[in-house]
């Protein structure tokens, strides 16, 4: 599997434990975060306080900019980001290797109809099958390329059934935080976090004489196609739609369920302060706070925060077990 394409952190819910991301599905899940939140509905619970966090910071640069100069404050723009939104989910039942089927998985049935169907107009009016052949060929041995289990083994290199709860975060200075509790159901997204690294899914001998073998296939069916010396615009447009289509799948922004991982809105936390929002978290999840706490606020804290933090901690001690 490829590296990520968007650098994340797993942080442990309840040891602090920072894990730097290496899973490709992890990755797409924080990158396409606020695309799948609240259902992809631009008005559901977090766009509404998140939005609530930003005016609250705008009111508050307004009034500062009122007190050093009187009538500065309509000057002031709208920020873009305030403080932490931290968004807690729940896990739901989770099979490894099974994605869910959205729109993009069956995007690739309707470009294969498509392909062949283009591959059989040569066939049907000059009698050449060379076309058809080739792109039936080439289909083949791409849905055969990806039905190797070694992908599955590298996508989902993970125990289920996990407890655990952890925080999904771009790092210090991000607007989100996700919050997945395991309860039982879920991926260990911290085993996941290892991804290709985990040395529990090296490529097993059957997949290498697999690989071998389609390789050997695939110059085949090249040396095939380049013989070919009439219709070949058909077959240049075939190859066409099937770079499209995979460059608008591999870019497009999915729900975590596309991707075997799927989640429940419980609730969303969030103040225009980091700090406010760490104590809230904290106070509402014992320990949850308190681990996110090095990744945001990695410096010295001030006196009355330790204190705070000392209480938390002492109260977190006593409902030890709970959470």
């Amino acid at each position: 599997m490829p590296l990520p394409d968007c650098a994340c952190k797993v942080i442990n819910g309840r040891t602090g434990y920072v894990r730097d991301n290496s899973s490709w599905i992890i990755g797409r899940i924080v990158r396409d975060f606020e695309s799948w939140m609240d259902d992809g509905k631009p008005q559901g619970p977090i766009h509404i306080h998140r939005s609530r966090m930003l005016h609250q910071r705008w009111e508050n640069d307004k009034r500062r900019a009122e007190i050093k100069k009187v009538g500065s404050g309509k000057d002031v723009a709208r920020p873009t980001q305030a403080g932490l939104c931290v968004s807690i989910y729940q896990a739901d039942c989770a099979r490894p290797g099974y994605p869910g089927y959205d729109l993009m998985y069956f995007i690739g049935f309707v470009t294969i109809v498509v392909q062949l169907g283009i591959a059989a107009i040569p066939c049907g009016i000059f009698g050449d099958w060379g076309i058809l052949l080739v792109t039936a060929s080439g289909i083949l041995l791409s849905i055969a390329t990806g039905s190797i289990s070694q992908w599955s083994k590298e996508k989902w290199a993970c125990r289920s059934n996990s407890e655990k709860t952890v925080i999904l975060t771009r790092g210090n200075g991000s607007q989100h935080a996700i919050v997945i509790i395991g309860d039982g159901k879920g991926l260990d997204l911290e085993d996941l976090a290892a991804g290709p690294t985990n040395v529990d899914v090296s490529t097993s001998y059957m997949t290498r004489i697999a690989v071998t073998l389609l390789a050997a296939f695939w110059i085949l069916l090249l040396i095939t196609a380049a013989g070919l010396k009439q219709n070949t615009w058909f077959l240049l447009a075939i190859g066409s739609i099937g770079i499209l289509q995979n460059i608008f799948v591999a870019g497009w922004r999915r729900f975590p369920k596309s991707f075997g991982v799927p989640l429940n809105f419980k609730t969303v936390i969030g103040k225009p302060k980091v700090m406010d929002t760490l104590f809230e978290v904290e106070e509402t999840y014992p320990r949850l706070g308190r681990s996110m706490l090095d990744t945001f606020f990695p410096g010295k804290l001030r006196p009355d925060e330790e204190k705070r933090w000392a209480q938390l901690e002492g109260k977190a001690n006593a409902l030890d077990g709970s959470f």
